[in-house]
């Protein structure tokens, strides 16, 4: 009886982790057709999801949208949608089926069908939400507090997003995404596309990272050179609706 017990319990938590959105997704189907012509990559980590696109042949920037979401009865509420701005602020809830041991996810809209494989579940240091909240200018740390306007960057799977918005009044400042590592304080991100300069694409940087108090302190050189530090908070502790 003690063996079928816990052998149940094995069970039901295999379940439970296969059948995890948390990590990196590539559309791989969408209404039936398979995608070729571009690259779309999706972050799912801590009850966020952000979205990013690009030209497979060009590298040039298609869209970018995302949100808050919940796995209870999947619902997804957007805070940005370079698609359609229009649908900023309004919650969703397609139909959500989890395939293939949870490596393959199938999305149902009115109007669409997409199929999502699974890139990557692995978790390290900087896996999260994270919300800028300080930066290092000529020697001074200044503080900010996150309102409608913020800056975020989601890690998760070996992937990471920026996005810079503003949800209220539904603007777009930027985004750009890749591949990345972390381990040892070594932060390194790996380029795969940017809204502001395709020609970014490729370049990895590095920089140095430190965890202190529940907060991600990021130093290094910006993409242009200049000397960058910056203070990231988790997301949901640093910001409020």
């Amino acid at each position: 009886m003690r063996k079928l017990v816990l052998l149940s319990l094995l069970i039901i938590c295999f379940s439970l982790n296969a059948q995890n959105l948390e990590g990196s997704w590539k559309l791989i189907e969408e209404n039936g057709q398979k995608i070729s012509d571009k690259e779309v990559v999706r972050i799912y980590q801590d009850g966020y999801y952000s979205e990013g696109a690009k030209d497979a042949e060009t590298n040039e920037f298609l869209w970018a949208l995302g949100g808050e979401y919940s796995e209870d009865d999947y619902q997804e509420t957007l805070d940005f949608n370079t698609k359609n701005k229009e649908v900023i602020g309004q919650s969703f809830n397609p139909e959500l089926t989890f395939k293939d041991n949870g490596n393959i996810i199938e999305i149902r809209n009115e109007d669409e069908v997409q199929v999502w494989e699974k890139i990557s579940n692995n978790e390290n240091a900087l896996s999260g939400n994270w919300v800028i909240t300080g930066r290092k200018r000529d020697g001074e740390l200044r503080r900010s507090t996150p309102g409608e306007r913020r800056t975020i960057k989601i890690l998760g799977g070996d992937r990471f997003q920026w996005v810079a918005f503003n949800s209220e009044t539904r603007e777009f400042f930027g985004t750009g995404g890749g591949t990345y590592s972390a381990e040892k304080g070594n932060y390194t991100e790996n380029i795969e596309f940017f809204s502001r300069d395709k020609e970014r694409i490729g370049a990895s940087l590095g920089f140095q990272y430190d965890v202190q108090d529940g907060e991600w302190h990021h130093q290094g050189k910006s993409s242009k050179g200049d000397p960058l530090y910056e203070i990231w908070s988790p997301y949901a502790e640093a910001y409020t609706e």
